[in-house]
C-alpha cells in the first residue's frame, strides 16, 4: 500500500488517527448500530446513515482500486447495519395487539410500518444498501444453521464464569459480572471504581457490582418473552424472557463478521454503556483480545441551537422533513438533507437548522449546474483531492471546500465539471431527478432573467416574473451564496 493510497481513520479505542489495515485483505468488514424500530426515525438517527454509508462507498472504491490485495481489486467489502426489534415497549405492544401470534411474528406485525418508512427514508438520503441488515428478532434463539444468537452467548458467558444468575424484584437476571474482566472500560475510559450508582446505574442488591448489566430478564406472567434454556452448576433452568439491550449486537456482529472484525460505528451517545457492553460480551465469550481494531462515533445533533426532544418542540422525524412542511414551512429534498450533514466533520457537532438546510441547497444548486454540462466520464473521475480528504478520517469539511473550488473554474466544461459529475455521483448527492430536474428550459430562462432584472434594478420586471412562475407551482426564495456572497435564487415547486 503506498503512501497516497493510505485511508486513515480515528480510532476511539486508542483516541487516535490510525491507519487502516483490514484483518482480511478479502473481506473488508463493518458493523453499524441501527434504528429501534418502535417509532419513525428522527433527523438525529439519520446522521450515522449518512456518515457511514460515505465511509462504506469509499471502502467498496479503494476496494476496486486494490489497495488491500496487491491490485487485484477482488476485495469484497461487508456492511451490517442491525435493526433493533427487540425492545419492552415494542414487546407490549406486540401482546396487546396480536396475542394469537407467535412473538416474533407479532412483532414483525407491530414494527412492519415502522421499519419499511425508515427504509423509505434513508433511501431518499441517497444511502446504499448494507450488505446485511438483520432484525434482533432473528437471533434470541439457537435455530439450526445459525453461526450466533443471543442464548448462546450468554450460556458461553456463563460457562466462562463471566456472569451469574441472580434474582430481582422482578424475577430471575442473568448480569455480566463486570470484574470477571480485567479491562473493562477501555472505550470510554471509565475505570470501574469511578461507575458508581448514579444516574445511570442503580445499586442492586442482586448485582455483585453496580456496573454489572443485564443479559437476560425474566418476563411476568403478563409480558411477552422468549424460553430462554441455560445451564448451570446447579442443574439446567428455563428463564421466559427477554435479552438485555447489548447482547442483540454481539450476537449478529458474531453471525455475519465473525468474532473480530475491522470497524464498528455509531453515534457518540453509545460509547457507554452499549459499545462497551459489547466489547465485554464478545471478547469474553469468544476468549478474544478485541471485538473490532477499529470504533468510530459521529458527534451529537441538535435542532436550531437545542437539544432535540418533544418537550421542546423542534423534534422531527427523516419522514416530516421529506414529506410535510413542519420544519422551515416545507418540504426538503433527500440530497439536501444528505449534505447538510456532511457538511461537518463527522466527529463533530452538528446544529441542525433551517438555515443550514438553505446553504446545503444553494450548493446542490451551483454543483449540479456544472455537474449537468458533463455526462459520460469515467467513475476514476472522481476528483482526486476529494479522495485524498475522504481518506484522511472522512474530512467532510474539507470535502466541501474542495466541492466549492470546483465551482469556481472559469471554464465550466473542463475537466473540474466531469469531476463534479462523478464526485456527486460518488457521494451520493446526484440523482436522475435533480434540484433542477422539475424546470423547464423556459422557467429556468424566466429565473435567468429575474436575476438579471434584479442587476439592473428593474424592481417591476423582477416581480412580474416571480408572480408568472408562482402562478406555475415555483416559489422563488432569493438569497446570498454563504461561499462568495453572489445573489442566488432559490426555488420550490409546490404541489
Amino acid at each position: 500500500m503506498t503512501e497516497a493510497s493510505k485511508l486513515r481513520l480515528y480510532n476511539t479505542l486508542t483516541r487516535s488517527k490510525e491507519d487502516f489495515v483490514p484483518i482480511d485483505p478479502e473481506n473488508v468488514r463493518m458493523y453499524v448500530c441501527g434504528p429501534t424500530v418502535y417509532d419513525f426515525a428522527h433527523i438525529g438517527n439519520a446522521r450515522p446513515v449518512i456518515v457511514f454509508d460515505v465511509l462504506f462507498r469509499l471502502l467498496k472504491h479503494l476496494a476496486k482500486q486494490g489497495v488491500w490485495d496487491g491490485g487485484k481489486g477482488e476485495t469484497q467489502v461487508t456492511y451490517v447495519r442491525n435493526i433493533t426489534d427487540v425492545d419492552d415497549k415494542i414487546n407490549a405492544r406486540a401482546l396487546r395487539d396480536h396475542p394469537g401470534l407467535p412473538l416474533n411474528e407479532a412483532i414483525r406485525k407491530v414494527t412492519e410500518t415502522t421499519a419499511n418508512q425508515f427504509a423509505a427514508d434513508v433511501k431518499a438520503l441517497g444511502t446504499l444498501e448494507p450488505t446485511h441488515q438483520p432484525r434482533a428478532t432473528e437471533f434470541v434463539l439457537p435455530e439450526p444453521g445459525k453461526k450466533s444468537d443471543m442464548v448462546t452467548l450468554i450460556q458461553q458467558l456463563l460457562d466462562k464464569g463471566h456472569a451469574y444468575l441472580a434474582k430481582g424484584d422482578s424475577g430471575s437476571e442473568i448480569l455480566f459480572d463486570v470484574k470477571s474482566m480485567a479491562d473493562y472500560g477501555q472505550l470510554s475510559k471509565r475505570p470501574l471504581d469511578e461507575q458508581q450508582a448514579g444516574a445511570r446505574i442503580a445499586v442492586d442488591a442482586n448485582k455483585k457490582n453496580p456496573a454489572d448489566f443485564v443479559l437476560w430478564k425474566e418476563s411476568s406472567a403478563d409480558e411477552p418473552g422468549w424460553e430462554g434454556r441455560f445451564r448451570l452448576a446447579s442443574g439446567a433452568v428455563v428463564i421466559r424472557g427477554r435479552p438485555g439491550w447489548h447482547i442483540e449486537c454481539s450476537a449478529m456482529s458474531a453471525a455475519y463478521l465473525g468474532q473480530t472484525f475491522d470497524i464498528h460505528g455509531g453515534g457518540l451517545d453509545l460509547i457507554f454503556p452499549h459499545h462497551e457492553n459489547e466489547i465485554a460480551q464478545s471478547r469474553c465469550a469468544h476468549g478474544t483480545s478485541v471485538m473490532a481494531n477499529y470504533w468510530m462515533h459521529n458527534g451529537f445533533l441538535q435542532v436550531e441551537g437545542r437539544k432535540m426532544s418533544k418537550s421542546e418542540g423542534n423534534f422531527v422525524t427523516i419522514s416530516e422533513l421529506l414529506e410535510t412542511d413542519k420544519f422551515g414551512g416545507r418540504k426538503w429534498p433527500g440530497e439536501v438533507l444528505r449534505l447538510a450533514m456532511l457538511m461537518t466533520h463527522y466527529r463533530e457537532p452538528i446544529d441542525f437548522s433551517v438555515r443550514r438546510l438553505e446553504e446545503a441547497e444553494s450548493n446542490l444548486i451551483r454543483f449540479n449546474e456544472i455537474a449537468d454540462n458533463h455526462e459520460g466520464g469515467r467513475e476514476d473521475e472522481v476528483d482526486p483531492q476529494i479522495l485524498d480528504r475522504l481518506k484522511d478520517d472522512l474530512d467532510l469539511s474539507g470535502v466541501l471546500t474542495q466541492l466549492r473550488f470546483l465551482t469556481s473554474a472559469k471554464d465550466k466544461h473542463d475537466y473540474r465539471g466531469a469531476h463534479m459529475r462523478w464526485t456527486l455521483e460518488f457521494l451520493g448527492l446526484r440523482k436522475p431527478n435533480m434540484l433542477r430536474a422539475e424546470l423547464s428550459e423556459e422557467q429556468k430562462l424566466r429565473i435567468v432573467g429575474r436575476l438579471n432584472a434584479i442587476a439592473n434594478k428593474n424592481w417591476p420586471e423582477a416581480d412580474r416574473i416571480r408572480d408568472e412562475l408562482l402562478a406555475q407551482g415555483i416559489q422563488l426564495k432569493d438569497g446570498k451564496d454563504p461561499a462568495t456572497g453572489e445573489r442566488i435564487t432559490t426555488w420550490e415547486v409546490k404541489r
